[in-house]
């Protein structure tokens, strides 16, 4: 008997929020997914009307669409991971929980905590942000949250009454810095310890893999720990770009770390390939396009133009 001939294209499912301005969200996701050679297919749980300005306008979309856009796909198409982001509100959040449920044992979940916009705007009900906790995170392959978004997680506050980093302030296209310091060396070692613990505790509430990315602290290093062996965690290094654009640099780190392990990878691979590419993306992103943060660029678009 001939073997099974191996399967060629990989897809990988996104389950989030669409961005009219085309920066973030399902159309990062999809972008982030086509760049990794993976199919993508999506489930839209709500549609906000946004530009790289902000975000003027959300409509959730019932709870029962959703499901039943991801049961549409799952019932004719393999999906070899999931990447879910912006949830909204609690219903739709549960019905994301049972859409999970459907999947085949073993399919990878990458889950971007998405609380609040770059521009600001809340994107996650209060309720929402229980359910996300209670019944996500649990279901969670890899969580990739941001410093934010884990100080909420981990410390169960509301994500609109979490307070700044201490010591940082923001500059355009997502970079950070440590304000006044007098050791550089003891502020990077203690804000080390803190992100792990940090990630420690987030690890806690449920999924497998944490990996907190750079973008908000004061070096840009992703901070990854794997409940499988959470002895030494692993730093992932990579450059800032304060020249770039990035917005919807988090969704394309998520998006590719699920088409990463859609392809294979181990978690650990996934997350290097992710920042890898995310941060080119940033480097290349489209600082001509739109009045506020402009998009990442996945594809090096001035490049396909010239080719």
């Amino acid at each position: 008997m001939s073997a099974a001939p191996e399967r060629g294209t990989r897809v990988a499912l996104t389950i989030a929020g669409s961005d009219s301005g085309g920066g973030a969200g399902i159309q990062a996701d999809l972008k982030a997914f086509a760049r990794c050679g993976v199919h993508g297919t999506s489930a839209i749980t709500a549609i906000t009307a946004q530009n790289t300005v902000g975000v003027i306008a959300i409509h959730a979309v019932p709870a029962e669409i959703v499901l039943a856009q991801v049961r549409a796909v799952l019932a004719d198409i393999r999906v070899d991971a999931v990447k879910v982001g912006m949830l909204g509100t609690a219903p739709v959040t549960l019905a994301v929980a049972r859409a999970l449920d459907d999947l085949p044992a073993g399919t990878p979940v990458v889950v971007d905590p998405v609380m609040v916009a770059e521009s600001g705007a809340r994107l996650l009900d209060p309720d929402a942000q229980r359910a996300l906790v209670e019944e996500i995170l649990p279901r969670a392959t890899v969580l990739t949250p941001n410093l934010p978004e884990a100080r909420v997680l981990a410390g169960g506050m509301d994500a609109s009454s979490a307070p700044n980093d201490a010591g940082l302030t923001d500059r355009p296209g997502g970079v950070a810095e440590l304000g006044d310091r007098t050791s550089a060396a003891d502020d990077d070692e203690d804000e080390g310890d803190q992100a792990e613990a940090l990630a420690r505790a987030v690890l806690a509430l449920g999924p497998r893999v944490v990996v907190l990315t750079g973008g908000h602290r004061a070096r840009a290093v992703d901070l990854f720990l794997d409940s499988a062996d959470p002895r030494s965690p692993v730093t992932i290094e990579g450059a800032r770009h304060p020249d770039g654009a990035a917005h919807g640099s988090g969704c394309t780190h998520s998006s590719v770390l699920a088409a990463r392990l859609a392809l294979g990878d181990s978690p650990l691979n996934a997350a290097r390939a992710a920042r890898a590419l995310a941060g080119d993306a940033v480097a290349n992103g489209l600082r001509d396009v739109g009045h506020g943060a402009g998009p990442v660029d996945v594809f090096g678009l001035a490049r396909v133009r010239t080719d």
